[in-house]
């Protein structure tokens, strides 16, 4: 089996994700113009999924590397495949999840085309498929890594357990997963241990829980906000840049995705790389989060 150890060494730290991309309703233009900006930062890694902005929004990105065609080899190109929504269009009932050969193939296929692009530097399995067959899904990544279409694989909200399912047939490159002060699960369930033991750097998706880290008005996020206002003071750094640098201060080294469409929004999680928070100042914001005292 390859190793997959170094897999996600090009991707920035920082990684532009695009899910809420369609919303921005920038122009061509102003996308080629954001994804400049994003690469002067030295964020060259854009998170994508086939089904992001009702399907459209790879589409979008894929006009802006048409009309600046020299943008595609300065940046990496992640994307996920797997949820079935239901709509008529695509002729689907039920929301479902489909790791087949052929719908993931096809789903390949597909953004290989709305990305303008010739090869992606990493899909990613979207959600666990309980009826995915591991040597089969295996064989599909063989072969469409083969053909030079895809890089390299990877999953996203994998158990442990599912994780090394795949892992074992077919070496996979990391596992994003969701983490923040109000979202601690994957301090706990061990996606991030076995990431620290295989060597593969999870990609964390939802650094700022939606946005309710910085404006929820619910108990646990005016209680981080407080923990974390007299920290960000200290250090000189905005609430949102020191919860990018809380998680960049894991062990495991991971990818944090920003969902910003606003270039000052990436200046803030860049700003995080040259944050350095001390173990308590770290367990303070992690003891706002799960509302007690470690044990």
């Amino acid at each position: 089996m390859p190793d997959s150890r170094n897999a996600t060494s090009a991707l920035s730290a920082i990684v532009a994700g695009l899910w809420r991309s369609v919303e921005w309703k920038q122009s061509v233009p102003e996308r080629v113009r954001w994804i400049e900006q994003a690469l002067a930062l030295g964020i060259t890694a854009f998170d994508h999924a086939d089904i992001y902005g009702g399907y459209q929004a790879e589409a979008l990105f894929g006009e802006a590397l048409r009309a600046a065609p020299g943008l595609r080899d300065r940046l990496q190109l992640v994307t996920k495949c797997g949820i079935r929504l239901p709509s008529e269009t695509h002729g689907v009932r039920v929301k479902h999840y489909d790791t087949s050969a052929g719908y993931v193939r096809g789903q390949v296929e597909t953004s290989l085309r709305n990305l303008a692009t010739d090869r992606l530097d990493l899909v990613l399995i979207h959600r666990p498929d309980a009826l995915m067959d591991a040597a089969a899904l295996a064989d599909t990544f063989a072969t469409l890594t083969r053909e030079g279409k895809v890089l390299h694989w990877g999953v996203s909200n994998h158990s442990v357990g599912q994780f090394a399912l795949l892992h074992a047939r077919h070496a996979l490159a990391t596992n994003q997963v969701e983490l923040s002060p109000l979202a601690l699960g994957a301090l706990d369930d061990g996606t991030l241990d076995q990431a620290q033991q295989l060597g593969l750097r999870p990609m964390i998706w939802s650094p700022l829980a939606g946005g309710r880290l910085l404006r929820g008005d619910d108990a646990p996020a005016r209680r981080v906000r407080a923990a974390m206002q007299p920290i960000a003071a200290r250090l000189g750094a905005s609430l949102a840049t020191l919860a990018y640098a809380w998680i960049l201060r894991h062990p495991s080294r991971p990818h944090v995705i920003t969902g910003s469409g606003r270039i000052d929004g990436l200046r803030e999680a860049v700003a995080a790389l040259d944050v350095r928070l001390d173990a308590e100042d770290w367990y303070a914001i992690w003891t706002a989060g799960a509302g007690h005292a470690v044990p």
